[in-house]
C-alpha cells in the first residue's frame, strides 16, 4: 500500500495531514505549501501569469494547470480543493472570477469580470444537520475552446459549453450549450447558432431555445 493509500485509509491520519496543509476552518493552504509544494506539483506553462492579488486556494491533492500565455487577473479565486482545475493556453480569466473545481477550460477562452464557475454543490437532504456539515457533491464544468463568457455570469456544476460560444453577461447557465451558439438569460437560452453552410449566425428556432 502506497503512502497516499495509507493516508486515505485512516480518518485520523487524513485529519492530521489536512491540518498540516490547511489551517482549521480555512480553504487557503499554509504558506509552506504555497511556497515549497505547489510550485513543484502544479503545472504553469511558459508565459503564463497569475496576478499578485489573485487568491490561489490550490492544494497538492488535486491538479491545477495553467497553460502557456494564459493569465489569471487580480481579485480572482481559484480553488481545487474538491476537484481539478485545468486552464488551457492563451486563455484569460478576468477580474474577480471565482473558479471552483472540477473545472476544465479550453484554449483561447475569455472570461469577463465577476464570472463564477463552480463544479461543487453542497448536500442538503438531511434537515437534522447544518448544510455545511453534510459534505459536497461535484460534477465537472467544461468550457471548450474559443468561448467568451460575459461579465457576472454563473456556470453551474456539470455544464458543458461547446466550442466558440458566446454567453451573454449576467446569464446563469444550468444546461449544456452546443458549440457555435449564443446563450442569454436566467436560465440561459440559446438564441443564435452558427450555420456552417450559409456562413451566418442565425436565430435559433423557438423549439431549440432552451440549452440542452
Amino acid at each position: 500500500m502506497g503512502l497516499s493509500d495509507k493516508i486515505k485509509s485512516s480518518d485520523r491520519i487524513k485529519k492530521i495531514v489536512h491540518w498540516l496543509l490547511v489551517p482549521a476552518n480555512q480553504a487557503k493552504p499554509r504558506l509552506w505549501v504555497k511556497w515549497f509544494v505547489n510550485p513543484f506539483y502544479h503545472k504553469k506553462g511558459a508565459g503564463a501569469y497569475i496576478c499578485r492579488r489573485t487568491r490561489m486556494d490550490v492544494l497538492p491533492w488535486n491538479i491545477f494547470e495553467l497553460g502557456a500565455n494564459s493569465t489569471i487577473e487580480d481579485f480572482s479565486t481559484i480553488n481545487n480543493g474538491v476537484g481539478a482545475v485545468r486552464i488551457g493556453i492563451r486563455t484569460r480569466i478576468g477580474l474577480g472570477n471565482t473558479i471552483i473545481g472540477p473545472v476544465t477550460i479550453g484554449n483561447d477562452v475569455r472570461l469577463a469580470q465577476n464570472v463564477v464557475l463552480s463544479g461543487l454543490n453542497h448536500n442538503y437532504e438531511d434537515v437534522s444537520r447544518p448544510i455545511h456539515a453534510q459534505g459536497v457533491s461535484t460534477a465537472t464544468i467544461i468550457v471548450e475552446e474559443e468561448t467568451w463568457i460575459g461579465a457576472n455570469s454563473v456556470i453551474v456544476a456539470g455544464v458543458t459549453i461547446g466550442k466558440h460560444c458566446i454567453i451573454a453577461g449576467g446569464s446563469v447557465v444550468t444546461k449544456d450549450v452546443p458549440a457555435y451558439s449564443v446563450a442569454v438569460g436566467n436560465p440561459a437560452r440559446v438564441v443564435k447558432t452558427y450555420n456552417h453552410d450559409t456562413g451566418e449566425w442565425e436565430r435559433a428556432a423557438k423549439k431549440n431555445l432552451v440549452a440542452v
